[in-house]
């Protein structure tokens, strides 16, 4: 197994890094260093992705006739991780990311030509409509029920969780369509423009504290909503598989290059902090043993996502990998969060709601420590959903049984 990169791919990685510097501006950079969730604001991540898309860059895993890049896996691996490693905004959005391979592969050439250029160019923004309350893990048992009524679908429920609703134009959404013994039978796959009547999104609160506008999550409730039936995808019934088909590009992602940049910031904090015997964190024996034992999962993750870039660029499937890569990837997420929590100490209390603030050239109340504390507690708080989404950690250890064990 090749795990070496070749020379083009080392040139290549320069031209990111390149990129990167030019394009990743200083008011970005600020709201990201001021994110208590991993997020800059809407008009930030617009105006990234804007800028790869006239790069050509937005969508390395989109077929070229659609246009994507055209990259090698060792390209897509090289730009993921150049990223993520300089901290720059996530291209991983709903639209690029989730809802139009689903589209490229089983919508019809009608739906491909309305879409899938929008996506591209960042004119659409899109959110998912899955989890419901008490429909999370067991997405089988979703009820958001869509009744046929001539050439529409007539909807009635509500879905949770649903990440930026409040800045959606669409939304990709699963519906009971019929009541079936197979529960996964009786569900649809459909598209709706957000700005139908009877829709109401509702902010969720969560304990990162967001200003008013900038929620994380939203609870969007349906009623009597009416849906074109040309904006389902594939045939009735069959969202089941359409699902299971967009799960694969919501798992599998790379984690070793962002949790480096993660731990180099806990590395920093250590630096400015002093331990309770007076000395620096990061000279603290305790906290130093705990740094070297997050840099080793850090490592051990970065040479298993090699193996299975490797694997990828040999044609073999993901397979279990995927689940075993979102569960040790995801924990690896908190355990950085908590040694961030513990380097920064009591500055980490300070609770300050709208961190941005200040870029805006608002007001803000003066703060009780140095400006990276506000984020720290924030970020810990909201990290906890890692082992959730995307399948929780405990769903990820029945597939790998069943894959695996045979159990």
């Amino acid at each position: 197994m090749d795990l070496e990169f070749s020379k083009e791919d080392l040139a290549f990685g320069e031209e990111v890094r390149a990129f990167i510097a030019q394009a990743f501006d200083e008011d970005m950079r600020a709201h990201a260093a001021q994110s208590k969730n991993g997020h800059i604001d809407k008009a930030g991540q617009v105006r990234w992705l804007k800028r790869l898309h006239e790069k050509g860059w937005i969508a390395p895993d989109w077929p070229a006739e659609y246009g994507g890049t055209g990259w090698s896996h060792a390209q897509k691996y090289i730009f993921d991780m150049e990223m993520a490693l300089a901290g720059a905004p996530s291209t991983s959005n709903m639209g690029l990311k989730m809802c139009a391979p689903v589209v490229m592969a089983f919508g019809t050439p009608e739906q491909k030509a309305q879409h899938l250029p929008k996506i591209l160019s960042t004119d659409a923004w899109w959110c998912q409509g899955y989890s419901e309350p008490g429909s999370g893990s067991d997405l089988a048992s979703l009820s958001l029920k869509a009744e046929r009524d001539g050439d529409h679908y007539v909807l009635n429920g509500s879905k949770i969780w649903t990440t930026y609703a409040q800045w959606a134009d669409w939304m990709f959404c699963l519906v009971r369509t019929s009541n079936e013994e197979i529960r996964q039978k009786g569900i649809s796959f459909l598209l709706l423009d957000m700005k139908t009547p009877g829709i109401t999104i509702v902010p969720l609160p969560t304990l990162d504290g967001p200003p008013e506008g900038d929620q994380e999550i939203n609870q969007v409730f349906f009623e009597n909503v009416r849906v074109p039936v040309s904006n389902r995808i594939g045939e009735e019934g069959q969202g089941w598989t359409y699902a299971k088909y967009l799960l694969q590009f919501e798992r599998g992602n790379p984690y070793a290059a962002g949790l480096t940049n993660q731990l180099n910031k806990v590395r920093k904090i250590a630096s400015l902090e002093a331990s309770d015997g007076g000395r620096r964190m990061i000279d603290d024996p305790d906290f130093r043993k705990k740094l070297s034992e997050m840099q080793i999962k850090v490592d051990t993750l970065n040479a298993t996502e090699l193996r299975m870039f490797a694997a990828r660029s040999a044609g073999e499937a993901m397979g279990a990998a995927s689940s075993m890569l979102k569960l040790e990837g995801s924990q690896a997420q908190q355990a950085v969060t908590e040694l961030a929590l513990e380097a920064a100490g009591l500055y980490a209390q300070p609770f300050v709601r709208d961190t941005w603030a200040e870029i805006r050239g608002e007001r803000n109340e003066p703060r009780a420590g140095p400006d990276y504390a506000a984020t720290i507690a924030p970020t810990y708080f909201n990290y906890r959903k890692t082992s959730i989404y995307a399948g929780s950690n405990e769903i990820q250890h029945n597939i790998m049984a069943k894959m695996v064990l045979g159990l």
